[in-house]
């Protein structure tokens, strides 16, 4: 059944040239599309997509967001069905995405986060600041629009048209809870499914870093209370 349906990957990625191949290698048969974003990378990142058949997209502002956005641009006349957004640093499974995707298809869900806290990580893949972060967001989208969510992870899939319909605005660490907010504000079918999760290839650009982590904590907690007071 999922066959039946035409699906893209984006894969935000800076400097992911060691990681990205297992990446690409372990996508499934089904997906008809990878864009691989390719956010200002130094090193071999847009050599190794190009290798395997990925469409790489090139976004020098560096910004997870803006490398998502840029992706969407090129997908705009391509009319897919289901959207799916995957790190490109090996922490998520590529294989498990028949999860991810399954609800939208058979039963027609807007958005399907996967999620890392209901599912099973390796030990230490989820650093303590992210998994509290994690838990925070959560609460105050539950206490202030009433839609459960346990994770704000990057796997994700979304249907086109529902994606289009969230205006995404943010171009860096805010991307996946403000598509949160805005499905739970848009009153989306949503829902969430368990992934696995392991330790990433390389360093993380965000919670690996004290100054990473403040800065995503920052703009997740502003983007939550200015959705108070935006339509």
């Amino acid at each position: 059944m999922i066959d039946d349906k035409t699906i893209v990957v984006i894969i935000p990625a800076y400097n992911e040239e060691e990681s990205l191949p297992k990446v690409l290698a372990d996508i499934p048969d089904f997906v008809d599309e990878v864009i691989v974003a390719n956010n200002g990378s130094t090193d071999g990142t847009v050599k190794v997509a190009k290798k395997v058949g990925a469409t790489v997209v090139n976004e020098n502002e560096r910004g997870y967001g803006a490398a998502c956005l840029k992706a969407i641009e090129n997908i705009q006349s391509k009319n897919f069905f289901v959207v799916v957004f995957l790190d490109g640093d090996f922490s998520d499974f590529p294989e498990e995405m028949n999860r991810v995707v399954a609800p939208i298809i058979k039963d027609d869900f807007d958005l399907v986060i996967g999620s890392r806290i209901i599912g099973e990580r390796e030990l230490g893949a989820m650093l303590p600041q992210a998994v509290f972060g994690n838990w925070l967001a959560s609460f105050l989208i539950k206490l202030f629009w009433n839609y459960k969510y346990t994770d704000l992870g990057p796997y994700r899939a979304i249907k086109y048209s529902s994606l289009l319909k969230l205006n995404m605005q943010d171009r860096n660490f805010g991307w996946t809870v403000e598509m949160q907010i805005k499905a739970a504000k848009q009153k989306l079918k949503t829902t969430e499914v368990p992934v696995s999760y392991r330790k990433r290839i390389g360093k993380s650009k965000v919670t690996g870093t004290i100054k990473g982590t403040a800065k995503a904590s920052v703009k997740i907690l502003y983007l939550i209370f200015i959705s108070l007071f935006r339509n």
